[in-house]
């Protein structure tokens, strides 16, 4: 289970590092090359973004990945292959993050059953509440994927306890209202979420949002369990290139 794998790397690292990807971006190389260069530099977790055309929870620098990645040719199905190709490659858990109408066109449950059968563990699906995602979490539940939703700051208490029920492996909390890649001030304010966070559920915590930098990584440590890299691995790619990424996901720790 994600879930216990997570656990079980928490107790022995402290906090651990998720990072993310735009698949086929710059191309589907570099990707492989970022990859590799993530998961020798120690992550223990990878979301690997299927490009979507209107990825509503992304910033810029994200959004500008997956119009270039669909611009070169990422194509669902080839970005299943390559999927397939870096979970029997690497032995981290990976899981897919994109936006419903992805799943909606190829068929929820069909979706769900290719992903567990190429290696996929979990899933991050932004813009499907729970409540109009039926279909996906049953499915999730029959594959043994796990379901990840989301927590604002801007949730209530009630949101969110209903959130971490219908959630499973962890849950993802966005530090701070808007979209990925803009900065996020680590404060008493966002102390006081967490503990909201916590007390919602018993999942592991992993918070995004402008984490870039060792000192963000080392705020989190004790508040949550996983520190999400996602925009700023893509600002390194694109001013230094893949080989400069690992360097920069040691410096993290």
């Amino acid at each position: 289970m994600l879930e216990q794998y997570l656990r079980e790397r928490a107790k022995e690292r402290g906090i651990l590092l998720m990072t993310h990807v735009v698949i086929g971006y710059p191309s589907f190389e570099a990707t492989l090359e970022v990859v590799a260069s993530m998961v020798e530099a120690g992550v223990e977790m990878m979301e690997l973004q299927i490009p979507f055309s209107e990825p509503i929870a992304d910033g810029p620098v994200i959004l500008h990945a997956n119009q270039r990645a669909l611009e070169t040719g990422a194509a669902l199905e080839r970005c299943l292959r390559f999927t397939e190709e870096v979970t029997q490659r690497f032995d981290i858990p990976f899981l897919f993050m994109s936006y419903y109408n992805i799943l909606h066109k190829f068929g929820v449950p069909r979706f769900v059953e290719r992903s567990k059968a190429i290696g996929i563990r979990g899933m991050i699906v932004p813009d499907l509440p729970p409540e109009e995602g039926r279909e996906y979490l049953a499915s999730c539940q029959q594959h043994g994927i796990s379901p990840i939703f989301i927590f604002s700051p801007t949730s209530t208490d009630q949101r969110l306890e209903y959130l971490g029920e219908q959630a499973g492996g962890f849950v993802y909390c966005v530090a701070r209202r808007g979209v990925t890649g803009s900065a996020t001030t680590f404060s008493d304010e966002l102390t006081d979420y967490l503990r909201r966070c916590r007390k919602a559920t018993p999942l592991p915590l992993a918070v995004g949002f402008g984490v870039k930098s060792a000192e963000d990584v080392a705020f989190l440590r004790g508040k949550a369990e996983i520190a999400v890299i996602g925009s700023q691995t893509i600002r390194v790619l694109d001013e230094h290139g893949p080989a400069a990424v690992g360097d920069f996901i040691r410096s993290l720790r």
